[in-house]
């Protein structure tokens, strides 16, 4: 069933970045220490970064708290963080290009992706604008006479963020401009192998108005960086989006300071295929939500319930278009996958694949890295489907992080929300039926922070997500997200002559 997938062209050489910290309202001279990133796509370096120390990390602390203790941000007007938040927006657009080929060559993904990576990023930084202007609390009048009572709200401090290397962008965009119109302060550790964008936002918030001290970046090892942002006293907020495992070393560092913890994990998200389905939609669709980023995604649909009804037309048709996409360079803009995140990983992913057959399943298409003379360089593997897959079979159990699909079929809507539902994670399911009664009966019983109907890996800055189970707590986007980065007041008014609180009675002891 297998046929020569259609690869694309290499790409052009790209000249070595190099980049220090950013700390304080400025970029530092790079240290003796330093991490290079060799291109996943054709092994080529280029960037390198300072590997950040325990004391460089409490120096970018101490200037977030520092800016916020006493800085002017906090205390700025809603419309004044506002105005340098779309101004952060505009610089984006005028760098457009630029951040998009950063995030392309560091990350392995088509640069057209990557382009929808930045675009979104924007449109969530004109979104927490609007948000810093509505900012408000309440005032409740109807407590009793001379009564009142102020429920305010404040921005919540120092916020650490630490976030990971598949949508570097994206991802610390979906943090950083809600905290900034909440005026709280911050101080990011990107991945180490994909610190460019964030870097690259440090100056240009700079440029828009940010304050000095009020966005920081430290780059490096999470062991080092990572581990500091978490035991320190003086960091109030800790936002974090990586694997399961790492966000449980995460709380546990943490644990001693009581800070406050938003974490989103690690995701397995089923995608729900009924009979009634539009087939060739939803063809795309489940396609859309696996392959999506090499499916290097903690929403990605990487396993397909079908309905045994359909399931061999189905995935006659899911395999043809599946051996129609463009594995490529990620500079090629005719690519649909690019390649894995590192040498590493890769290995991990084809791990998978091998016990997944030995465990019973079936490869029908895929399953191999590819080798061909444009992409030997690099780590690609193809779009891989697996059929037959036991809901005991790891694959189907565990985050695999790679453009493989798992295929177990179901017999009736309560096997499939069983199904769907047996694994430790809840971040995000999808949905395939025209039936709104079954879509939204089953959307409703899905254990996850997402639902997707008729669409997957969608959304909106308006829209919050995040996970339950062992996919995490907390939220980011919309109202939701920014309420993360503020911190609940109640202020308590009497007016007027009221009656004492205690009697009063003679204490001298006289007969």
């Amino acid at each position: 069933m297998n046929v020569e997938l259609n690869v694309q062209t290499p790409p052009t050489e790209t000249a070595l970045r190099t980049y220090g910290h950013y700390i304080g309202g400025s970029e530092r001279a790079q240290g003796e220490k330093t991490v290079d990133r060799n291109s996943p796509a054709t092994g080529q370096v280029v960037a390198r970064y300072s590997s950040g120390t325990t004391e460089e990390t409490k120096e970018a602390i101490k200037a977030a708290r520092d800016a916020f203790d006493e800085g002017t941000w906090p205390h700025l007007s809603g419309q004044d963080r506002s105005r340098v938040l779309n101004r952060l927006a505009s610089l984006m657009h005028r760098d457009f290009e630029k951040l998009a080929r950063i995030e392309a060559e560091e990350t392995g993904k088509p640069l057209r992706l990557a382009r929808g990576d930045v675009q979104g990023s924007i449109g969530l930084t004109e979104y927490a604008a609007a948000l810093a202007l509505t900012m408000h609390g309440d005032v409740h009048t109807n407590l009793g006479p001379g009564f009142t009572g102020l429920v305010t709200r404040e921005p919540a401090g120092v916020v650490g963020m630490i976030t990971p290397w598949n949508f570097p962008l994206l991802l610390l965009m979906q943090k950083l401009p809600f905290a900034l119109a909440a005026g709280c302060t911050a101080v990011a550790k990107p991945a180490e192998v994909t610190s460019g964008t964030t870097l690259e936002i440090a100056k240009l918030a700079t440029e828009a108005g940010v304050p000095a001290g009020v966005f920081n970046v430290v780059t490096g090892r999470g062991s080092v960086v990572g581990q500091q942002l978490a035991e320190s006293e003086f960091v109030d907020v800790l936002s974090f989006t990586g694997s399961t495992d790492v966000g449980r070393r995460i709380i546990e560092a943490s644990g001693t300071n009581s800070k406050r913890l938003s974490m989103e994990l690690g995701g397995k998200a089923a995608t729900i295929v009924f009979p009634d389905a539009n087939i060739e939609e939803a063809v795309e669709g489940v396609l859309f939500g696996v392959f999506f980023n090499q499916g290097e995604c903690c929403v990605s649909g990487a396993r397909l319930l079908v309905h045994e009804e359909i399931a061999d037309t189905f995935l006659a048709a899911l395999v043809e278009r599946a051996q129609r996409l463009a594995v490529g360079q990620p500079l090629d803009e005719d690519s649909d996958i690019g390649a894995l995140i590192h040498a590493d990983h890769l290995k991990t992913v084809l791990d998978y694949i091998t016990l997944a057959q030995e465990r019973g399943a079936k490869v029908i298409t895929g399953g191999k890295q590819l080798d061909t003379a444009d992409l030997r360089q690099g780590y690609f593997v193809a779009p891989t489907i697996l059929d037959q897959v036991d809901p005991a079979n790891p694959a189907f159990l565990e985050e695999i992080f790679g453009p493989v699909l798992t295929v177990t079929r179901f017999h009736s809507t309560d096997e499939a929300i069983s199904l769907a539902n047996a694994v430790e994670f809840g971040l995000a399911n999808t949905i395939w039926s025209k039936n709104i009664d079954t879509a939204l009966s089953v959307g409703r019983a899905l254990r996850s922070g997402t639902v997707w109907i008729n669409t997957t890996i969608d959304g909106a800055p308006q829209l919050p997500g995040g996970g339950v189970k062992n996919s995490g707590y907390g939220r980011e986007m919309g109202q939701a997200g920014f309420d993360e980065f503020t911190e609940i007041k109640t202020i308590q008014i009497r007016t007027g002559k009221h009656e004492p609180f205690f009697r009063d009675v003679d204490n001298t002891g006289a007969g």
